[in-house]
């Protein structure tokens, strides 16, 4: 009973601390927005108000898990879901040395089919993001929403400026540790390998993050959760989940190897002498090849899958790729990094000193031949990706 006693109190206090470190970052981050919103203008002042709305809101929606399980009325497929989270969780501390804290311990279920929606616009002869700049995430190569309606009206006040714009829905985001970020029911019916994938590489991102700098934060994010869902999928012994991921897998890489080849083409276009009138034209012709190639794969490498034919619902832009080399250029030489570590920790260590280290230089010690100079992402001529045969 003493025991019992000890370890309630225990609890009580632990959520005492963690509500109250809440409240601190709830009251820094809306001392920031006033201050946001007056040193941008009045325009600022509705965006920020909207994001902090959103985050609050989907804060307040989310219940523990342990709340959930023990819920007669959950369903007994989300029950089994986030139970799967539980194992994702624990193995993110243990094996991959992730962080020990209070995110993806909550469930928020919505009633939306994504968390956000985020705007991505580049010029119409360049593959080059437009970026915006935000207090605490620095500058990032998209802007994000929660509401749609603002997004897209967001994104026609970009597309009158003359950008290429691309609206699209996003499933989670991180914090940067924040706050603690909830499982979401945007991604929670993820096949496992995936949902793993999608905790590993939003735990990173709270691991290290460099600020003004998507190409680096996302690769090495991306590079984590390709190795820790390698090692969760050894540990788990299920060879049919196993060869469902494996399947994901080369799907992903194909799709990768078709927008790198588009890249090539569209780089090679917009550097040309031809005059602007015939490099639209050129794009144009490109785009159409893409979409050509993708229905050519679908059908004979994936057996009809049709897992990406949301990507290609709107017209294709260059905003369509503006992001594709930031999410995956700089992985091959994290994982190499990774290979030269002695352990997750070592891993993490060297990370973090390349974060604060000047921008082009860490860059440059990655094998990055066309660094960042705070433009946006630039795009490369040979690729770091690996490659699918051309169909």
């Amino acid at each position: 009973m003493i025991d019992s006693i000890q370890v309630s109190a225990a609890d009580n206090a632990s959520r005492f601390l963690q509500r109250g470190r809440r409240q601190l970052r709830l009251a820094a981050l809306s001392l920031m927005l006033p201050l946001a919103a007056l040193l941008s203008g009045c325009t600022s002042v509705a965006y920020y108000a909207q994001a902090a709305h959103g985050q609050f809101s989907l804060l307040a929606q989310a219940r523990p898990i342990d709340d959930w399980l023990a819920d007669p009325e959950a369903r007994p497929a989300i029950k089994a879901k986030l139970e799967t989270v539980r194992q994702i969780r624990r193995f993110a501390v243990s094996e991959l040395g992730l962080p020990d804290n209070g995110s993806y311990k909550t469930y928020a279920q919505l009633s939306r089919p994504f968390v956000l929606w985020n705007v991505v616009a580049a010029p119409e002869l360049s593959l080059k993001a437009r970026q915006w700049c935000f207090p605490i995430a620095g500058c990032v190569d998209y802007r994000g929403y929660y509401s749609q309606q603002d997004a897209q009206e967001y994104g026609e006040q970009m597309r009158k400026q003359g950008y290429d714009v691309q609206v699209l829905g996003v499933p989670a985001y991180s914090t940067l540790g924040w706050f603690n970020d909830p499982v979401i029911s945007t991604f929670i019916n993820y096949p496992d390998g995936e949902l793993a994938r999608l905790i590993f590489h939003e735990l990173a991102h709270q691991t290290v993050y460099a600020r003004d700098d998507t190409p680096f934060n996302e690769g090495f994010a991306t590079a984590v959760e390709e190795i820790g869902v390698d090692r969760w999928l050894a540990a788990q012994h299920n060879e049919k989940m196993t060869q469902a991921y494996r399947e994901y897998t080369a799907r992903k890489k194909d799709f990768l190897a078709l927008l790198d080849r588009c890249r090539d083409k569209l780089e090679a276009n917009y550097d040309s002498d031809a005059s602007d009138a015939d490099k639209l034209q050129g794009k144009q012709r490109i785009f159409a090849e893409l979409r050509s190639e993708y229905e050519q794969t679908k059908q004979q490498r994936w057996g009809g899958y049709a897992g990406y034919d949301r990507w290609f619902a709107m017209p294709l832009s260059n905003a369509h790729l503006a992001l594709i080399g930031a999410y995956h250029d700089l992985v091959p030489a994290f994982k190499a990094l990774f290979d030269r570590s002695r352990d997750f920790a070592d891993f993490y260590r060297q990370v973090q000193r390349l974060a604060n280290e000047d921008k082009a230089a860490r860059h440059i010690e990655l094998g990055d031949p066309l660094p960042d100079n705070g433009a946006g992402p630039k795009t490369k001529k040979d690729r770091k990706s690996e490659r699918a045969p051309a169909i």
